[in-house]
């Protein structure tokens, strides 16, 4: 199975749009930094690890890969850098929402994959409807998060040909 790494940002998008369960009934598997999850998601989110999030841990070498992304990118948060440390680690693609984090991802040369992404793939694989999908987009936008749009329904729109 595919696995990719996310950040806590593509979690919670998800979360406003009450998309988790379908998240985890995807062909893939996702991790995330055991250091993120226990800093940022077990508190009120411990509940993924049950869904099948996995927690990866950094080895030495990443560690100090993660430390000096964070010297070299001002933007990133260290659980961010950690991220992205873990993605090199396991040689795949980052899901994250965060445009500091996927700017560096990118001169890192990580695959990166965003909110709208995962939406598709929830659609192309057959898990949620389109219909689905934009009530989803309604749920987020409400609830404050900041995505494109317009740019979301379209690419929606071309997948529903």
């Amino acid at each position: 199975m595919f696995l990719l790494i996310s950040d806590a940002n593509i979690l919670i998008d998800l979360e406003e749009g009450q998309l988790l369960q379908a998240f985890f009934d995807l062909p893939y598997q996702f991790k995330v930094p055991d250091v993120l999850f226990h800093e940022e998601l077990s508190e009120q989110h411990g509940y993924l690890v049950d869904l099948g999030l996995l927690l990866g841990e950094l080895t030495p070498a990443s560690m100090v890969y993660s430390f000096e992304l964070r010297q070299r990118y001002s933007g990133p948060s260290m659980n961010d850098c950690f991220a992205l440390a873990l993605a090199r680690q396991e040689q795949c693609p980052l899901l994250t929402g965060d445009m500091a984090l996927r700017k560096a991802a990118e001169k890192e040369a990580i695959l990166v994959q965003g909110t709208l992404w995962v939406v598709e793939q929830l659609v192309t694989h057959g898990v949620i409807s389109t219909a689905d999908a934009l009530a989803a987009y309604d749920r987020m936008e409400k609830a404050g998060r900041r995505l494109p749009w317009v740019l979301a329904k379209q690419r929606l729109a071309k997948i529903a040909l």
